[in-house]
């Protein structure tokens, strides 16, 4: 049977394994592969430059000035997620307001739950985006409220939330602004300049590097009051950028290999044309993707105005043929790995547009999905119901 299926080839320097439309982990050019083939020390000057230049790159690519530092964590996204909560949400004068519309704004809640700090929860479900009312009604109502915490990219669904318009409600109420750009930052525009005091973001998203470390970006002020405040030895933003700063090292073993392909990740990234070219692209690779999916008869869960360019959320076909692991192996066969729906209210799943990935890929995939479905003799594409 595997002889009979036309494969689609793999991305370049591993061409025998499936491309990742995902949000991430995600496909990666041969030359951020390429830079993984050496062995770096972690102490050397060589490697401690890479470090250093990454930490500068990241700040000019967030619009910061030198009132900003870029402190990097070991480990994935939700990692510097807790790191940033506690180093800056208060323990008890003051509120952290989570803005919440997705399973990450609901773990951002829960981690400062489990931290014991004081917090309160906007709830827009996993499909509908926060309105700047929502958030300024939430400030009102409670003037214990010192921060607020929100998703630019709730890849929950996908949607793109409006934090530039948040953040003038919260700026003009004196708040601390907090912003995970885990799925946005270096596709979608972010400027810090723009009230944004911390942001939160890793390695292996739209930069398109590999695994392995996250990073947050925070004013001067807020990092050097932080001494003190963190709950965990390994998670202490405030001690990780003391030994950044004092000698280049981390305090603990760096993921050298995730390093330096993200440092090449970030040259690739420059080269294509920095944020605006990336995120023509994997808007480009939406806009074929949704156009694709319709016309066989899918829905997707949220308009084209609110879906970002980022990953697409499609709801499962209610069709009885229809099974999401056996529809998810065969286009793996085929040579595209896809997503499931992290909704709870409506099944669904979703196919990432972001990553090494270009117009042929989408296409690639589209004719892989046409033929899964005839294989399957799924006809019937309506939405099952909630």
């Amino acid at each position: 049977m595997d002889k009979m299926i036309q494969r689609f080839n793999g991305p370049p320097g591993q061409e025998d394994m499936p491309y990742l439309l995902t949000p991430g982990p995600l496909t990666t050019s041969r030359g951020v592969k390429a830079a993984m083939l050496a062995d770096w020390g972690s102490r050397d000057v060589e490697f401690r430059r890479v470090v250093a230049e990454i930490r500068k790159g990241l700040l000019a690519l967030a619009g910061c000035d030198g009132s900003r530092e870029c402190v990097i964590m070991q480990g994935s996204g939700t990692f510097a997620i807790e790191a940033a909560l506690g180093a800056f949400c208060p323990k008890a004068e003051g509120k952290t307001l989570v803005v919440a519309n997705g399973a990450y704004g609901d773990r951002a809640a829960a981690i400062l739950g489990r931290l014991d700090r004081p917090v309160s929860k906007i709830d827009k479900g996993d499909s509908a985006a926060p309105t700047v009312d929502d958030v300024a009604q939430a400030l009102d109502a409670d003037p214990a409220i010192s921060h607020v915490w929100i998703i630019h990219c709730e890849t929950t669904s996908g949607i793109v939330n409006p934090i530039a318009e948040v953040a003038r409600e919260v700026k003009r109420r004196g708040k601390i602004y907090m912003v995970d750009a885990m799925s946005s930052f270096g596709a979608l525009p972010l400027d810090m300049g723009d009230g944004i005091d911390v942001m939160v973001s890793s390695s292996n998203k739209c930069i398109e590097g590999v695994p392995g470390f996250s990073y947050v970006l925070v004013r001067s002020d807020m990092l050097l009051a932080s001494k003190g405040m963190s709950h965990s030895v390994v998670l202490d933003l405030y001690e990780q950028w003391k030994g950044l700063e004092a000698n280049g090292q981390f305090r603990f073993t760096p993921p050298t290999h995730a390093l330096v392909a993200f440092h090449q990740a970030m040259r690739e990234h420059a080269e294509e044309g920095g944020v605006a070219a990336r995120g023509a692209r994997y808007a480009g690779n939406a806009r074929i993707l949704v156009a694709g999916m319709r016309a066989m008869g899918f829905t997707t869960l949220l308009s084209d105005a609110e879906a970002g360019p980022i990953i697409q959320t499609f709801l499962t076909p209610r069709d009885p043929k229809f099974d999401f692991e056996h529809f998810y192996e065969e286009l793996r066969r085929r040579g595209f790995a896809i997503y499931p729906g992290k909704l709870t209210k409506r099944p669904s799943f979703r196919i990432g547009t972001i990553g090494k990935v270009d117009a042929k890929v989408i296409e690639g995939v589209l004719t892989a999905i046409h033929e899964v479905l005839r294989d399957m003799n799924v006809t019937d594409l309506a939405p099952l119901e909630a």
